[in-house]
């Protein structure tokens, strides 16, 4: 009996050891020296504050602000713990209604507006938790910002081609602006914060 424990409480050991404590070491001690933004959150501090994550969206309700995707997390908007899509199909009314309050709300912010709404600023990710928008998201909103902050349109459109991000190596993804990175850019340009 004592030859078949031996052995299984032998390689348990050795297995938890590799697996539970060398394993993870190693992979953090490898993220930590190799991409240490990425290993800590991604975090974008100011003053020493933490002010958010530019791997997780944030909710922006103001419209002096870029507005993001919507989020699917529930009850908090882009709760990283919840995360998840709203599983709506496409002939799903409530998806209809939630797209319809987006456009509304888009509107009522900027009546003057009446260019077709980039897709994206009505719908939700795959995550619920995306901080990108696309560069037509973006710009589809510069005249109200630059209104509401009184600045030139054009300093809005120049502010959001140098935040636009290209494809992911030049060849995966779409071009996309951080919508967290945007608006701190706003700020910065010393116009009165809400």
């Amino acid at each position: 009996m004592t030859n078949v424990i031996r052995p299984a409480v032998s390689v348990f050991i050795l297995l938890t050891g590799l697996t539970g404590i060398a394993y993870p070491l190693l992979t953090t001690g490898l993220g930590q020296t190799l991409f240490p933004e990425q290993a800590s959150g991604s975090l974008i501090e100011i003053d020493g504050k933490t002010l958010g994550s530019s791997l997780i969206g944030q909710e922006f309700t103001d419209p002096k602000y870029v507005w993001g995707r919507l989020s699917a997390t529930g009850p908090t908007p882009y709760n990283a713990a919840a995360s998840s899509g709203s599983n709506l199909g496409p002939l799903n009314p409530a998806l209809k209604a939630a797209v319809e309050g987006r456009i509304a709300a888009l509107r009522e912010a900027d009546p003057e507006n009446t260019a077709p709404v980039p897709v994206d600023l009505v719908t939700a990710s795959g995550s619920g938790l995306d901080p990108h928008i696309s560069p037509a998201a973006a710009h589809h909103q510069a005249a109200r910002i630059a209104r509401l902050r009184q600045l030139p349109q054009a300093q809005v459109e120049a502010l959001i081609v140098e935040h636009t991000e290209g494809r992911q190596w030049g060849l995966f993804g779409e071009p996309r602006v951080n919508v967290l990175q945007l608006n701190l850019a706003l700020d910065q340009l010393g116009v009165a914060k809400p």
